[in-house]
């Protein structure tokens, strides 16, 4: 695949393109003929992520300069107290990717599943390496309580059979988000031979795979799916939710925002919490409430 888009400084100021990798500050533009060209922003600006519509000028042979970010319908990121970390833009659906081993984190599902909710993106949750028959069945067991909520949860084995998530697939810019060695890039091997991932071996030891993928890159299924592979994380901070929208994240607490005895109600510890009393009447998993109460508390440094 070329490089060099065919156009020249000579013709129209710029030309639009996506961005179908980003690595640190250089970006890989694609066009719509296909061809791809290497870029940098213009002058300190930064921001730019995988998934982006962008507004490029040529300026030399297979390099060009992003003049601008179009705008976006949806953006993924994570944040804490200090930074942002982009993931994604334009995507309409995170593919939050677990397995039996090594454990995943499920506090880590929680804050992706808020984060989605919050840019109303649609989240599935892929269980791989089901082949693992007797860790996978423990898995699944955590896993109901997202299925009663209504999310999808797919079984899977990639490195056997991958066909099972292509029709969740068709339709969306998919981003594949997770911790360290479940599986993303032998997702993306087993669904673009072509892509030629590096897997990585689980380490026993420290019950966690090594960082392989150490950049985002844009995949094409065909021409209207198209899925993301995003470098693994082992932590999803959502600093950038506030407190007040942050309830908002857990679907299953909408009937009941709004209906404490409190208006400015966090529900860790205000009596007349409508969420308390959900739980108690069984209407909230109280693992729920409880992983929504780690995020308020990380927030406000509470113990």
């Amino acid at each position: 695949m070329s490089l060099a888009p065919s156009f020249t400084s000579d013709l129209s100021p710029s030309i639009s393109g996506q961005i179908v990798a980003a690595f640190g500050r250089q970006y890989l533009v694609e066009f719509e003929n296909g061809e791809i060209l290497s870029c940098v922003m213009r002058g300190k600006k930064g921001g730019a992520v995988c998934g982006d519509q962008v507004e490029v000028q040529y300026t030399t042979i297979g390099q060009g300069v992003i003049e601008n970010i179009l705008p976006r319908s949806t953006l993924l990121y994570r944040s804490n107290a200090f930074r942002e970390k982009l993931i994604a833009a334009n995507i309409t659906q995170i593919i939050i990717v677990l397995a039996a081993v090594p454990s995943f984190n499920e506090e880590l599902v929680n804050r992706c599943l808020a984060a989605a909710e919050n840019q109303s993106i649609k989240a599935l949750i892929v269980l791989n390496k089901t082949d693992l028959i007797v860790p996978t069945r423990t898995a699944i067991a955590s896993l109901s309580l997202y299925q009663k909520l209504g999310y999808t949860l797919l079984q899977l084995s990639a490195k056997k059979d991958i066909a099972l998530l292509l029709p969740y697939l068709q339709g969306h810019l998919s981003v594949l988000v997770g911790q360290s060695g479940m599986g993303k890039s032998t997702i993306i091997n087993a669904l673009i031979p072509a892509a030629d991932r590096v897997t990585a071996e689980i380490s026993t030891a420290l019950n966690a795979g090594r960082h392989t993928t150490t950049h985002a890159r844009l995949y094409h299924l065909n021409n209207n799916s198209h899925v993301i592979d995003s470098p693994g994380m082992q932590e999803f901070g959502i600093h950038h939710i506030n407190n007040t929208n942050l309830a908002w994240g857990f679907v299953e607490f909408h009937p009941y925002i709004g209906q404490c005895k409190f208006g400015d109600c966090l529900h860790i510890s205000e009596p007349g919490c409508a969420l308390v009393q959900a739980v108690q009447d069984r209407k909230i998993d109280i693992r729920r409430l409880g992983f929504y109460r780690n995020l308020i508390n990380s927030r406000l440094n509470v113990v």
